[in-house]
């Protein structure tokens, strides 16, 4: 007999280019059976998205060119689009929502931009004019940082910041959000190491002074103090192995629900790091676990399941990963043929905690 679980629905974005057709259903039933559907092609491109409990929707990005958010709402395992709103910036690659859940920006990679749309409160649907600040600069690598490259986004806990990465710059950039919601100019509120490529910045959801960046091309780890539209006294870690040599560049990164355990992406080591973190937030090596497959771009913590999902890029897999007692990872086995993946979110129960 099998044994029993919850059933469980993700969908699984890919880029068109690895050969996606949109978003694909990625399921498990109560007997554990993985399986993976056709794909909903009215979100292409869908490489990262974020989920409005009070709207119910999803906003999805089109990391195209001529770059797009889509907002889309999901029902009885199906998609339906509400709206497709110009970014005015190319290759959007991530979209956050401010607390209350009224603003929504985005991150133009190739622009090299952020983008700030307001929600209408009944609605929830993108509504008046689209405003966007572009970066200027470069860095040292010639490949990566020719430009600017906005890569994530995302706001202060009482709303009064937008906080922006660029990876072609070596910047995180704030800027102010005002009582009209308007989007003050930019400062730059850290400078990375020249070349590092700042990545994907995360704010520590209990402490409030205390956040933590991923830097791409360092493969780093950074725990940084914050206040308002400042960040300094790096601490820096390595996201390897003591000893490892080779090319590997950092992805995604996320904390679990208590805190203390901090999960980091390794494309080209093929791992995941999880660090503890103590009282004060300062991280601590505890394993590298292989990913299950090939440059694992994103990941997505299920902790109800005791489960990580993991969007494998190059290898065109979504993996499995159980989550131990203590944090730690181990693989399960599972893995899944999914073309052009690139990222994964909850549809059935969204938990914007988790991605």
């Amino acid at each position: 007999m099998d044994e029993h679980h919850s059933a469980l629905c993700l969908g699984a974005g890919t880029y068109r280019g690895g050969g996606g057709r949109g978003v694909y259903a990625v399921c498990r039933d109560a007997g554990g059976r993985w399986t993976t559907a056709d794909a909903y092609d009215g979100a292409l491109n869908a490489s990262f998205s974020v989920y409005s409990a009070r709207h119910g929707l999803h906003y999805i990005v089109d990391e195209r060119a001529s770059g797009r958010v889509g907002v889309f709402r999901y029902r009885d395992r199906g998609w339906s689009k509400l709206a497709s709103v110009a970014t005015n910036g190319a290759a959007p690659c991530h979209v956050a929502l401010d607390p209350r859940e009224s603003l929504l920006a985005v991150a133009n990679y190739a622009g090299g931009s952020v983008s700030l749309m307001r929600l209408d409160a009944r609605t929830g649907l993108p509504t008046g004019r689209v405003e966007v600040s572009a970066n200027s600069g470069s860095g040292p690598n010639p490949q990566r940082q020719e430009g600017p490259h906005a890569h994530w986004v995302g706001f202060s806990g009482d709303g009064r910041w937008l906080y922006q990465t660029d990876l072609g710059t070596d910047e995180v950039l704030a800027f102010a959000i005002d009582g009209d919601a308007e989007l003050g100019p930019p400062r730059r509120a850290y400078a990375a190491p020249p070349g590092s490529g700042p990545r994907h910045l995360l704010l520590h959801p209990r402490l409030d002074r205390v956040a933590y960046l991923a830097s791409e091309l360092a493969s780093t780890l950074t725990t940084l103090d914050h206040a308002g539209g400042a960040f300094g006294d790096p601490r820096t870690v390595s996201t390897l192995p003591d000893g490892w040599h080779g090319e590997n560049i950092v992805a995604h990164l996320g904390m679990n629900r208590a805190a203390d355990r901090l999960y980091v992406s390794n494309r080209g080591h093929d791992s995941i790091a999880v660090f503890a973190l103590d009282a004060a937030g300062t991280p601590t090596l505890l394993q590298h676990v292989p990913a299950g497959g090939t440059f694992p771009r994103f990941f997505l913590l299920l902790e109800d399941e005791r489960l990580m999902m993991v969007a494998n890029e190059k290898s065109q897999t979504v993996s499995a990963l159980a989550i131990g007692d203590d944090g730690r990872l181990s693989t399960t086995g599972v893995t899944l043929p999914v073309p052009g993946v690139a990222y994964l979110l909850r549809v059935d129960h969204p938990n914007p905690l988790s991605g």
